[in-house]
């Protein structure tokens, strides 16, 4: 148990990222996430155990002392039995992140990179330190923000540019666009959802039946259809000349069976800000690394790899269906 008196408390209250009272000496911590779910707790230490490759052929077993929460109290979604999980995985700037720890301890620099498995049963890959892909195209992250911020230029739908103000998407006070695997699905503004909405119901129109369901767009397809053979891919085009390629599967979500056939349904949503959030929807099969200050899109075979050279960001989360953007 961490106490309040210990330093790692003192200097993340400071950051508002620990909290203590006169009701007793345990340093804790008080979350609330995007969907209004919350968790609150008190800060441990304990070992953490993981595999280090030395060399392609060797692999030792390493162990490091951490700082972490122990939650005693949940709300909202994290109730819910068909969310439940087994923690939360922080891999931000701020000093209680376990990469910054890590790093802190030289163990391994402020570089990590993890995958989305995409098959349906969960799970991934995790790497602490560098990694090597080829291929590799690099936008810059928008520099001194509280989270992973690109500049989002346009998007397009198979062939077709949509006719988007780029400045929806520019970084400021009040919008942005935000990469964050914790948030589930995507969120794009008003002034590019709709546009993005009805490209995709044109381009598939003749070949599925478009309905509402529940207020989302959907489509009627034939169970023995291909989506990819259907569906156009949707490319999202950042600074540098990047473009993250995203396949059917990472922007459709799947909805329940109705006579026959199978209702495919826009896995993005509308934003009620102005923030656009690249969620973990569109991260399946995505590689994310992050060290310095640069996003990074290769697309391998047939997988999308992207990476994020950048720590100037609060935190990704693993495994987690909803974010954490306010205060303690």
């Amino acid at each position: 148990m961490v106490s309040c008196s210990d330093s790692v408390c003192s200097s993340n209250i400071k950051m508002a990222d620990a909290l203590c009272s006169d009701q007793g000496d345990q340093c804790g911590y008080r979350f609330q996430y995007a969907d209004e779910s919350g968790t609150s707790g008190y800060y441990v230490t304990d070992l953490l155990y993981f595999d280090t490759v030395v060399d392609p052929s060797m692999i030792s077993n390493s162990s490091a002392s951490v700082t972490f929460g122990c939650s005693t109290y949940q709300s909202g979604s994290l109730t819910k039995s068909d969310k439940a999980m087994d923690g939360i995985f922080g891999f931000g700037q701020h000093s209680l992140s376990i990469i910054s720890q890590l790093s802190s301890q030289g163990i391994t620099p402020k570089v990590f990179s993890h995958c989305l498995r995409g098959d349906g049963n969960g799970g991934g890959k995790l790497v602490l330190g560098e990694i090597l892909a080829p291929t590799m195209v690099y936008s810059p992250l928008v520099p001194s923000q509280p989270h992973y911020n690109l500049d989002l230029q346009s998007i397009g739908v198979g062939e077709q540019l949509l006719e988007i103000d780029g400045a929806v998407f520019a970084t400021s006070d009040d919008q942005g666009t935000i990469v964050d695997t914790g948030t589930t699905l995507t969120y794009l503004v008003a002034q590019a959802f709709d546009p993005f909405v009805d490209a995709i119901t044109a381009a598939v129109s003749e070949s599925v039946t478009p309905i509402l369901s529940k207020g989302i767009q959907c489509y009627l397809v034939a169970p023995t259809s291909s989506l990819s053979a259907i569906f156009p891919k949707v490319s999202l085009n950042f600074a540098g000349g990047a473009s993250m390629n995203l396949k059917p599967d990472n922007y459709l979500v799947l909805g329940d069976p109705t006579d026959g056939s199978i209702p495919w349904c826009i896995g993005f949503q509308k934003a009620t800000n102005g923030v656009t959030v690249l969620g973990g929807s569109a991260d399946v099969n995505v590689s994310i690394k992050s060290n310095k200050n640069e996003y990074v899109n290769a697309e391998l075979s047939a997988t999308v790899s992207s990476s994020f050279t950048s720590l100037e960001a609060l935190s990704v989360c693993i495994g987690r269906f909803g974010r954490y953007y306010g205060e303690p």
